[in-house]
């Protein structure tokens, strides 16, 4: 499976442990940036003139406080904000034996880190509870006595502490019901879904499997929860048939299990909801070609389905290639494709990386991009980090390890007066950076 990129760790321990001996205690720098919206941005190496860390951002501004970064572990990089914006959860770690795989909580109006544990492998995604309680974490690669490795942690959010695990082999993706009663678990090379039982963790019959899927990466709930769209990467990951599969929560109507028949799609390792509205982007196995006017052989394809009657209305959209795992909506219309592994080209007459951004306004044009027309920026490299700016025009975006700001009424890079000469920059910003998250908006 594409999304299995990681090395196998020099695992820890089954259970989480603590740093040093027990729960780390805050850090005694009282110092904050005194920003009203902020930019948390995640630079994971250490230099001669800076530390790994999470940098502050100005998100109205676009200017860097002249404050330490908040220090987060080794490498830190994936980013999770609380619902309620008290707390940011962050994980560092490289993939390395020496990979520290910790865990951070932030405390955002201190900004410092009020807890830190040490995971027992890389973790690639953890979701938070809707009442801001605790975190949940998939740790695919989680030695677990005599049987596969795997399982999902609960941690504690007021605290840092574990409340409970649950096993789930190889469960390498989660996603959260708006209730936070159930959560599904997907796991690598599997045509299963975990769903969990947060509440039945530590009783009895808190993981019930559920089949007939095809490489399930993610779903959608529905504001009643009744319903879960499933996302099946199919192909791209080991299977047969990309698709769309509706998954019934309450007494069902499909059978058996309520797993409803998938409406298959031309590939889909990403997706994003808006409304009614259903957009996934990935790469097609067998490759899809690329149109004229790029020297690219090989692209991704985007698809549009109304989740109201579970059809497709638009297909055959052509994106970058690459394995898409990053997806925002802008203001404007505009949405963000994010992906790694791309194909990338840099010469004197073209510059293509693995950014993305469709227009998805039915009758305006926005720069140069017609209705329903896709602009690959000329910037090269992977796509780790999206955020949309609430208050403005503007989309944060990581790309090869720098932070690029999009103006999205012209899908280019914003003039910034604090340096008029490198749009879409920010002065000493210098680092390797990987996430970007918004806190207070």
């Amino acid at each position: 499976m594409r999304k299995a990129l990681i090395l196998l760790l020099f695992l820890l321990p089954a259970s989480l442990v603590w740093l040093s001996c027990g729960a780390s205690a805050p850090s005694s720098s009282t110092q904050t940036s005194g920003i009203k919206y902020r930019a948390f941005l995640t630079n994971n190496v250490s230099s001669g003139s800076g530390s790994a860390g999470i940098f502050i951002v100005n998100a109205v501004t676009d200017v860097r406080p002249v404050i330490s970064p908040i220090s987060a572990g080794n490498t830190p990089g994936m980013m999770v904000l609380t619902p309620n914006r008290a707390q940011t959860v962050v994980f560092s770690g490289n993939g390395t034996q020496f990979s520290d795989n910790q865990l951070s909580l932030v405390n955002n109006a201190s900004e410092a880190v009020a807890n830190k544990l040490t995971l027992p492998g890389l973790t690639e995604s953890f979701v938070v509870s809707p009442d801001s309680s605790s975190v949940y974490v998939a740790v695919p690669t989680a030695p677990v006595v005599g049987q596969s490795p795997g399982i999902m942690d609960v941690v504690a959010l007021n605290s840092g502490s574990i409340t409970g695990e649950v096993e789930v082999p190889s469960v390498r993706y989660l996603s959260i019901d708006n209730s936070g009663n159930r959560i599904l678990g997907f796991s690598d090379n599997s045509d299963s879904v975990a769903v969990i039982t947060p509440s039945n963790i530590g009783i009895s019959n808190a993981v019930t499997t559920v089949c007939c899927f095809n490489r399930p990466v993610a779903a959608f709930f529905t504001s009643d929860d009744t319903t879960a769209y499933v996302v099946n990467c199919g192909a791209e990951c080991g299977g047969t048939q990309a698709s769309v599969q509706k998954l019934e929560m309450t007494p069902a109507q499909c059978l058996p299990y309520g797993v409803c028949a998938p409406v298959p799609v031309s590939a889909s390792s990403v997706a994003l909801v808006d409304g009614s509205t259903m957009y996934v982007a990935g790469t097609p196995v067998p490759p899809q070609p690329c149109p004229a006017g790029t020297a690219a052989q090989t692209c991704g394809l985007l698809t549009i389905l109304d989740l109201s009657t579970l059809t497709v209305t638009n297909s055959g959209i052509v994106i970058t290639d690459g394995y898409h795992n990053r997806i925002a909506l802008g203001a404007n219309g505009q949405l963000f494709i994010g992906a790694h592994t791309c194909t990338e080209i840099s010469t004197a007459t073209e510059t293509r990386g693995c950014l993305s951004i469709y227009n998805t306004l039915p009758a305006t044009t926005v720069g140069s991009v017609p209705p329903g027309g896709v602009l690959i920026p000329p910037a090269i490299g992977d796509v780790t980090g999206i955020q949309p700016i609430a208050t403005r025009n503007v989309v944060y975006v990581v790309q090869n390890f720098a932070l690029n700001i999009y103006d999205d009424t012209i899908d280019a890079l914003e003039y910034n007066p604090n340096d008029p000469n490198h749009p879409g920059q920010i002065t000493n910003l210098i680092g390797q950076f990987v996430d970007v998250k918004t806190v207070d908006f």
